[in-house]
């Protein structure tokens, strides 16, 4: 599995690097955050035990759809579904499929610098 690189710091320090990238006069190196989060709390929100735990189901079991998921975790599917929406940006990708969303975990790692 992957491991996405994730920066901490605050969002006006996050609009300056965005613009001075945008305006060519900063380049990322490897391995820098492409994801940025303005405090620790919003990290934890997002990568809470729950959270986590829900990555290594997916991972794990290879659900065929949100639903197959909402029943392995015995969760609602309206709050599963909000909550792999966000998880979107962090490491789970909602494959569409004819009828249905099928949940991949991408990453299971994650390093906060």
């Amino acid at each position: 599995m992957k491991t996405i690189v994730i920066g901490v710091m605050p969002q006006e320090h996050i609009r300056a690097r965005a613009i001075a990238i945008a305006k060519g006069e900063y380049k990322p190196k490897p391995g820098e955050p492409k994801i940025w989060f303005t405090s620790m709390k919003s990290v934890a929100e997002v990568l809470s035990d729950q959270n986590r735990a829900l990555l290594k189901v997916i991972r794990e079991t290879n659900p065929d759809s949100m639903a197959v998921l909402a029943k392995a975790t015995g969760r609602q599917p309206g709050n599963l579904s909000r909550t792999l929406k966000t998880m979107s940006r962090y490491g789970v990708e909602l494959q569409r499929e004819k009828t249905h969303v099928r949940p991949v975990v991408k990453a299971t790692e994650f390093r906060i610098l």
